[in-house]
């Protein structure tokens, strides 16, 4: 086997899909097909599943995929190493990440990065908490952003900024005060997140310990979408707990943000990443960037939602 082959099969696992892979490489569909196909040969075993326009790895191709990457990795770092070119940073980055750092944090980390590296990329996997880090773990991706942990040995959080929870209501509802409280926000329609949200873990557990179960919310909507959800929230559809950051920059004359009396603590939002693994020397300068610099993209975040 050769690195073409293995590049060619860790790109497709990236991005699904064998034309995507090769628009993102420069190589033809044909091309990249051949790699693989000559990859299973040499392996002795099938790595792909090619389900019309959707590919998903075998078990066999899962198990090897983890050892592709290490491979890319270890031979970029190898490569820079000769070059002596430290402050020569380019390839492609694949994130994951949940919604509110992925709407807020990291845009602009991301773009102050490519400033500095201009021949860097980004592919950018968005979903919730838990399914950013269960595609890290399985390798799809080499950093994550996410608003929980999970009891893992193998994850190493580095925490990247704080967000306030508040109820997202539709300024056509006459709700009176500055602040409500979980009793009486059970009384109105509820748009929920999609099940994995971390924020709806966190709000259902502290409503679940005043009494109030799953049961006791009118659930008129769920998206796994959240610009769709604060749609609904503006077209009077129902009331959602979302972040403060995200509706602050939205600007949204049509919704109302009210702190919810008995949920004020802060959230912690992480970059995540696993340990005792080679990452790409993309990946490894972006993690030290973030590092760095994510004090001063929070006080600019803050910034932005004061205006």
């Amino acid at each position: 086997m050769d690195f073409k082959q293995i590049e060619a099969f860790v790109n497709v696992v990236r991005y699904k899909s064998f034309s995507r892979a090769a628009d993102a490489t420069f190589f033809t569909q044909p091309t990249i097909s051949t790699h693989i196909s000559t990859l299973e040969k040499e392996l002795g075993t099938r790595l792909l599943d090619r389900r019309g326009r959707t590919v998903e790895m075998t078990p066999q191709g899962r198990k090897f995929y983890r050892f592709a990457v290490e491979m890319v990795n270890t031979r970029e770092l190898a490569i820079d190493a000769l070059n002596d070119s430290e402050d020569r940073v380019e390839g492609i980055l694949e994130l994951q990440t949940s919604t509110i750092p992925g709407l807020t944090f990291l845009p602009e980390m991301l773009s102050r990065f490519h400033d500095l590296h201009l021949k860097t990329r980004f592919y950018v996997d968005m979903s919730d908490s838990r399914t950013a880090i269960e595609n890290l773990i399985d390798r799809r991706g080499e950093l994550a952003f996410v608003g929980d942990k999970i009891n893992n040995s193998n994850l190493q959080y580095t925490k990247i900024f704080s967000d306030k929870v508040v109820l997202a209501v539709p300024a056509s509802f006459d709700i009176q005060g500055n602040e409500i409280s979980i009793a009486d926000a059970v009384k109105y329609p509820f748009i929920w997140r999609e099940s994995g949200s971390a924020t709806r873990t966190s709000f259902e557990d502290t409503a679940a310990k005043l009494g109030y179960d799953k049961g006791s919310f009118e659930v008129v909507a769920r998206f796994n979408d959240l610009d769709a959800i604060i749609r609904s929230v503006e077209q009077g559809l129902g009331v959602s707990v979302l972040s403060q950051y995200t509706l602050d920059r939205m600007h949204s004359n049509l919704i109302k943000t009210l702190p919810i009396k008995e949920f004020k603590e802060k959230r912690d939002f992480y970059m995540v990443s696993l340990k005792g693994i080679t990452h790409s020397p993309v990946a490894e300068a972006f993690s030290n960037f973030v590092s760095e610099n994510k004090d001063e993209a929070f006080r600019d975040l803050e910034e932005g939602s004061d205006k």
